[in-house]
């Protein structure tokens, strides 16, 4: 059965539709990448499915049951640091249990759990301030785990990192997601991390943003850095350029020359 069942989804803004007509339907435990052209409604769409916009029309299951609204059912990590900076790392995790009416001793162990998962044992005590961007991420995906959502929104969490840190938080996301049982939708400008974390691609178009393809990703699991040139990983990036970046014809020909000086200057 599938875990998220997209129908007609339509977004629109006053009179503007961002989003047109999504039809949609990922499995329990995928990882899904959403890429395509700035302003073809990526974040938009998974803000919808997470519960913090409202949908124009259509319909969005989950488990066959209609969801609206931000619930315990969903998570969302974003690209900037969203955590709490007077609370350390471990209440930081905790808090979103001890929202959803838990408390006591349990809280703090499985809070501990969660973040043993993302690799801070070390950090459990230490503020946001006190850590690097990409363990604030770790951090602030185990807060979102720890409601132990079924699905899990990921809009560019990883887009203000250097590329060594990261490359780093790709494994680690990895590993994270084969051992935790949670589907995963992910936005990126990043092909090659498209491609290095997805079972299948949504490319989107714009203007409005509606589904162009969706490829399975051909590129053999357990993924590394090592396959970024392999034959498959190549050719899968050709073909998600071609579909973003289509080759027009040559511009230069039709642009007019300015020129910043009278022919007759003396300038060389």
């Amino acid at each position: 059965m599938a875990n998220v069942e997209l129908k007609n989804v339509i977004k629109r803004y006053g009179s503007v539709e961002v989003i047109h007509g999504v039809d949609l339907s990922v499995n329990d435990n995928e990882f899904i990448v959403l890429v395509g052209p700035s302003g073809c409604g990526k974040s938009t769409l998974i803000r919808m499915l997470a519960g913090l916009e409202t949908t124009s029309g259509g319909t969005f299951l989950l488990d066959g049951e209609e969801a609206s609204g931000p619930g315990a059912d969903r998570g969302m990590v974003f690209q900037g640091y969203t955590l709490f900076p007077w609370l350390t790392v471990k209440k930081n995790v905790m808090f979103g249990l001890e929202v959803n009416g838990r408390s006591g001793s349990a809280v703090e162990q499985e809070a501990l759990q969660w973040i043993d998962l993302v690799g801070l044992s070390h950090a459990v005590e230490k503020y946001p301030s006190q850590l690097s961007g990409g363990m604030k991420q770790r951090v602030a995906i185990a807060r979102s785990l720890a409601n132990q959502p079924q699905i899990l929104f990921m809009d560019e969490p990883f887009g203000a990192l250097d590329p060594h840190t990261r490359s780093q938080m790709q494994m680690h996301l990895l590993q994270i997601w084969k051992n935790v049982d949670v589907t995963i939708m992910f936005v990126t400008h990043d092909l090659d991390e498209a491609i290095l974390l997805s079972d299948r691609i949504l490319v989107l178009k714009a203007n409005p943003g509606e589904i162009h393809e969706y490829i399975e990703n051909p590129v053999p699991r357990p993924r590394s850095d090592a396959q970024l040139l392999s034959p498959e990983f190549l050719a899968m990036k050709q073909r998600l350029e071609e579909l973003i970046h289509p080759k027009t014809h040559n511009l230069d020909a039709e642009l007019p020359m300015v020129r910043m000086t009278s022919t007759s200057d003396q300038v060389e």
